[in-house]
């Protein structure tokens, strides 16, 4: 049906009778391909958000769709009342690539970020001995780790959290990248804290990237206090930054480790979250689980999709052509008047436009980058995310960069 509709009567359709939950660029797609995607009328674009870092593989990688092809062929779902023949192999993977001993694997981000806030608190009341139903985990203002009740809980987004209560109790808010702050609630209440939850860099946020040693040092009072370390890295993990994971940039080990998005390289929703034996054996049969969590697609997949990272070396691509993008903007940004600041690591970046969050400078830009072939969108009104698949190469950031440059200009004062 959708072949015989334009853009215009598609999103019409979406309108009446979809949830306004969303408020997306207009721009109906229906093809992609590595780091290009196109609409219903055939234009093709460069993808700059790639799935909120879903799509770290490219769109439609061959490798990956055959193996999700192959398997749903043979079997899709068994649920985790069998055993199935590809959920051992996908865990022996990820666990030895990550160098942790277990993975618990689930479907959505915000579901392994609830797996993890459930682990550590049985952590804490079984292994640190916190009294039952006083456990605290700590985590840092502007956060984004989902939408389910207990995750906009402990967020200070309005839209997020607005007539949405009552709310999960058990969460301690601190600044982020404010390494005193924390010290501080540790100090006061580390008997009862089981968990610190943190993003290496806070995308959602606007692509905020904590001072050097931030990440290190918190990890190093987590210790002192015997406090687990969980790193939320569903956008910035599978290679996003220049690095396997983000933490790695500072030799970082997480105690916990939440993985989502580009563990399937965007073709079927996979998360994980990963532990050593002494955290991960706190969960038993019947105190957790998922229906879907760990099936044979996802499975397969989830191989698939790491092996890519691996044998194409995206990591070190991100962190090549990262610092390519962020140092072309920069000769521009210099004399510009509508854009202030880029900022990143690898290939998650932004930038910022130099007008009021509530203003709708950020969000025209992103219309003229859809009209001039690039797809992003804006973050907290008046931040930009450029986020492109990082199977992209030099010719075509500096293409990009061209695009962004020249949208730019149309805005200059």
């Amino acid at each position: 049906m959708s072949q015989q509709l334009n853009s215009q009567s598609i999103m019409e359709l979406e309108h009446i009778h979809g949830a306004h939950n969303y408020h997306p660029l207009p721009v109906v797609l229906n093809k992609g391909q590595g780091v290009y995607v196109w609409d219903v009328e055939g234009k093709k674009y460069f993808d700059f958000l790639s799935a909120y870092s879903a799509v770290n593989q490219g769109h439609c990688h061959p490798q990956i769709i055959q193996a999700m092809i192959d398997q749903a062929q043979r079997l899709t779902l068994t649920s985790r009342a069998f055993y199935n023949d590809k959920l051992g192999v996908f865990e022996k993977k990820i666990t030895e690539l990550f160098g942790f001993d277990k993975v618990l694997p689930m479907n959505s981000g915000a579901e392994a970020v609830e797996t993890a806030l459930k682990i550590a608190r049985k952590w804490g009341y079984e292994k640190k001995g916190i009294p039952e139903e006083s456990a605290q985990i700590v985590v840092c203002e502007n956060n984004f780790h989902g939408r389910t009740t207990t995750i906009i809980s402990f967020s200070n987004d309005s839209d997020a959290r607005k007539d949405f209560g009552p709310y999960t109790k058990g969460f301690i808010s601190v600044p982020y990248d404010d390494i005193d702050a924390l010290e501080k609630v540790f100090m006061a209440n580390d008997k009862l804290i089981a968990g610190f939850l943190v993003e290496p860099i806070q995308g959602e946020a606007g692509v905020y990237v904590p001072e050097p040693g931030y990440l290190a040092k918190a990890k190093e009072l987590c210790q002192k206090y015997n406090i687990l370390f969980i790193a939320d890295e569903v956008q910035t993990g599978i290679a996003r930054t220049g690095k396997l994971l983000a933490i790695d940039h500072e030799n970082v080990k997480a105690d916990i480790l939440v993985l989502g998005k580009a563990l399937s390289g965007g073709v079927y929703p996979v998360s994980a979250v990963l532990a050593n034996d002494s955290i991960m054996e706190v969960i038993q049969p019947g105190q957790h689980g998922s229906t879907f969590g760990g099936n044979p697609i996802a499975a397969a997949v989830g191989v698939a999709a790491l092996d890519v990272i691996i044998q194409e070396n995206l990591a070190d691509n991100a962190l090549e052509l990262g610092e390519l993008f962020r140092k072309e903007l920069n000769k521009y940004i210099e004399n510009s008047t509508i854009c202030t600041k880029v900022r990143g690591k690898g290939l998650l970046n932004a930038i910022l436009i130099n007008d009021t969050p509530t203003s709708e400078t950020a969000w025209n830009i992103c219309l003229k980058l859809r009209d001039n072939g690039l797809l992003a969108k804006p973050t907290h009104g008046n931040i930009i995310r450029f986020a492109p698949p990082l199977v992209i190469n030099k010719e075509q950031v500096l293409q990009c960069v061209q695009i962004i440059i020249s949208t730019l200009k149309e805005f200059e004062k």
